[in-house]
């Protein structure tokens, strides 16, 4: 599956370096030198040539990209990564946001409370915005303590939000 990993930014310098905008949690490996990413809107598949921080900032260098006119041609188009969803993370905590959206949302006692339909990333915490069909929207903050279970395989997670929240 294509997943967005990072949007190019504006040119950075004269020798073709873009500036981006991480989407992944994996720069390392998923903007390496010599992958090979899909273009949104679509401008062919790029090649990494380098990659580099500067100053906080992901820079790239793209193969047959030699100046800023031809990197700034890239300017707001999304990198995608060919990604296998269901090969495990790092650690039983790991998931895409896309294995969450539209998964089915219940209480412990498997009372169905709606649907998750977004993954908001905060820089305090993540939280699942929740579609609970006719009710106002629920956020919950993703984690353990509050959602205990995520069942990728069945679409379905178990929350247990304190007394309260759940009240319209």
């Amino acid at each position: 599956m294509l997943l967005v990993v990072a949007r190019v930014g504006r040119a950075h310098g004269l020798k073709g370096e873009a500036t981006v905008e991480l989407r992944t949690d994996d720069p390392d490996s998923r903007l390496a030198v010599g992958a090979k990413l899909f273009t949104d809107p679509d401008q062919g598949q790029v090649t990494i040539a380098r990659a580099r921080f500067h100053s906080g900032t992901m820079l790239l260098t793209f193969e047959g990209f030699e100046d800023r006119t031809q990197v700034e041609r890239l300017r707001n188009t999304l990198l995608l990564a060919e990604v296998d969803i269901d090969a495990p993370g790092e650690d039983e905590d790991d998931f895409h946001d896309y294995q969450l959206i539209d998964a089915r949302v219940e209480l412990e006692d498997g009372t169905h409370v709606g649907v998750i339909r977004e993954v908001l990333h905060l820089p305090a915490q993540d939280l699942l915005a929740i579609d609970r069909e006719g009710m106002d929207e629920l956020l919950i903050p993703f984690v353990r303590e509050l959602v205990p279970v995520v069942d990728t395989k069945a679409r379905r997670v178990v929350i247990t939000p304190p007394v309260g929240m759940m009240e319209a």
